[in-house]
């Protein structure tokens, strides 16, 4: 099963959403790898060591630039945070994690906010459109890992005053991409469990 949500588990629904899908879990991964500079001192991670605790699972940090990603194959849960988007997509290539997250995704449990929202989804063109900047690597080939069919657009109410014509250039790119946009706000987060698709909102 795969959670992608927008700025991790941070609502009592989504919570809720996610408890009924973990029953028989017992520990976490919590990947820290989008946040090139600050990894495990990035500042949403004691929160969500916190959540992931609360649904009584043992969390440990975990970061793909330094740690095998067969290892995540040995966690119930695997969570990771935002970040870079960009530089997600180039360490997960990197570190031939692609497999090893398919393999997540189809039989444990795999979430993904913010940045790995849209690694997670079939591409990062429309990140592109709003933050070109982020992608300090160069990346050229801007397909990402495509584990659900439909593609996330997060901290939608927050951003969208933040960004000029927000919403309009959404429209845009589902109309030239035929893609499928879930806006979401902060709390919300979408479940894709085989075909069946379940929006969770705060």
């Amino acid at each position: 099963m795969i959670c992608l949500c927008s700025n991790g588990l941070t609502s009592k629904n989504l919570l809720t959403c996610i408890s009924k899908n973990i029953n028989d879990c017992k520990t976490a991964a919590l990947v820290v790898t989008a946040d090139n500079e600050y990894k495990e001192n990035n500042y949403h991670v004691h929160r969500c060591i916190k959540e992931l605790e609360s649904l009584d699972l043992i969390v440990d940090v975990f970061d793909l630039d330094k740690q095998p990603a067969e290892l995540l194959l040995t966690y119930d849960v695997t969570e990771f945070i935002g970040g870079n988007p960009f530089y997600l997509l180039h360490a997960i290539k990197k570190h031939n994690a692609i497999n090893v997250l398919r393999e997540i995704a189809d039989n444990k449990v795999l979430i993904g906010w913010s940045a790995a929202a849209f690694v997670f989804s079939p591409s990062l063109e429309l990140v592109n459109v709003y933050s070109p900047e982020l992608n300090f690597i160069g990346l050229t080939d801007l397909k990402a890992l495509a584990l659900t069919k439909v593609e996330i657009l997060p901290h939608y109410s927050r951003f969208i005053n933040r960004f000029e014509f927000f919403e309009e250039k959404c429209c845009a790119y589902e109309e030239e991409h035929n893609a499928e946009v879930f806006r979401l706000n902060d709390g919300d987060g979408v479940f894709f469990d085989g075909e069946e698709i379940l929006v969770c909102r705060a």
